[in-house]
């Protein structure tokens, strides 16, 4: 699976420490969002964001490390511009202290609000080389 990393994830050795088995296959910009500081960081609706794209199948390992099932993080789904989807990993602003007033519109729980921006509005472009 593909995921677009913009935060402690882009590390090379702390993605090592949470996976056994990666590559980075190039960088990317996600359209839609831009990032946001706190205690981790984190993204808002609007702007865009540079990363990088990882490649592991150990997408359990990743949800742990991002306290997906305590609800620190979600995972979500955004398509590429050159086809497929990416995963992607979007933090509770308010659990994560973020450093700007940060809302997700509609209404529904954090998840449901991030997921319905996210299909509607945001994209992965990944750089050429």
């Amino acid at each position: 699976m593909d995921v677009f990393v913009y935060g402690t994830l882009t590390e090379p050795d702390r993605v090592g420490s949470v996976v056994d088995s990666f590559v980075f296959v190039g960088g990317a910009v996600l359209e839609g969002c831009h990032p946001v500081s706190g205690r981790f960081p984190t993204l808002a609706p609007g702007g865009e964001t540079a990363g990088r794209l990882l490649r592991t199948d150990d997408v359990a390992a990743l949800d742990a490390y991002e306290e997906v099932d305590g609800g620190l993080y979600v995972r979500a789904s955004v398509p590429r511009t050159d086809g497929g989807d990416v995963a992607i990993y979007v933090g509770d602003p308010d659990a994560l202290d973020a450093a700007e007033s940060v809302t997700w519109p509609g209404s529904g729980s954090f998840a449901a609000r991030v997921e319905r921006y996210l299909d509607a509005n945001a994209v992965v472009r990944p750089e050429q080389s």
